[in-house]
């Protein structure tokens, strides 16, 4: 397991089925079938119990830049407790670097524009999030349903776009190999069309989460 907040491509492509996309602007990596239905099924019911709406990090004043509802999922919750194993079995990651798990609705029409998920440097907030456990190093997330219509994940500059599968994993390093941000990973999540899209989300930190 390692020592830090870091994966490494490495060490997930040896998963079967991983498949790393071929770029050289970022580590972006997806799994199908990472979880089964009944666990998706589960954490569906427990974003749907507690969601609320969501909020971002710097406020840039556009009302509709996310417009999605998130959840806040207990951590002593058998399916989130299954989950998490799964992550840090997959990722080789200490979880005392994971923040905890979040979860996401979005309803017909909501979406989050293209942002990154690390904190920008110089930022408002920046101190406020990253003065303890240091910046987000990894992301992992997993689609927890199929969505009728939209709903992808756009990586703009690789002209990119995944699109939801219940079960389905996607991950990537925020950071280049110098320890610096990397504006590559500017992705949205974009206007879901027709139905719903449910996903979890899962930062990792460069130091321990507190």
């Amino acid at each position: 397991m390692a020592s830090s907040g870091e994966s490494s491509v490495a060490r997930l492509i040896t998963r079967a089925g991983m498949q790393q996309v071929p770029t050289g602007r970022l580590e972006l990596l997806q799994l199908r079938r990472f979880i089964g239905p009944e666990l998706c099924e589960r954490l569906v019911g427990l974003i749907d119990g507690n969601r609320r709406p969501s909020t971002i990090a710097d406020d840039n004043g556009d009302s509709a830049f996310r417009t999605s509802e998130t959840c806040d999922l207990p951590q002593t919750d058998a399916a989130v407790v299954a989950m998490e194993t799964a992550l840090t079995e997959l990722s080789g990651i200490d979880p005392a670097h994971g923040e905890p798990i979040q979860g996401q609705r979005y309803a017909l029409g909501q979406e989050f524009k293209a942002h990154t998920d690390y904190f920008e440097p110089g930022g408002l907030d920046y101190d406020r999030y990253c003065s303890l456990a240091g910046q987000r190093s990894w992301t992992f997330m997993v689609y927890l349903n199929h969505v009728e219509a939209g709903g992808g994940t756009r990586f703009k500059s690789i002209s990119k776009t995944i699109n939801p599968e219940q079960g389905k994993l996607l991950c990537w390093n925020n950071r280049r190999s110098d320890g610096s941000v990397n504006p590559h990973t500017m992705h949205h999540g974009m206007k879901v069309r027709r139905g719903t899209k449910y996903i979890i989300t899962k930062w990792y930190r460069e130091r321990p989460w507190n």
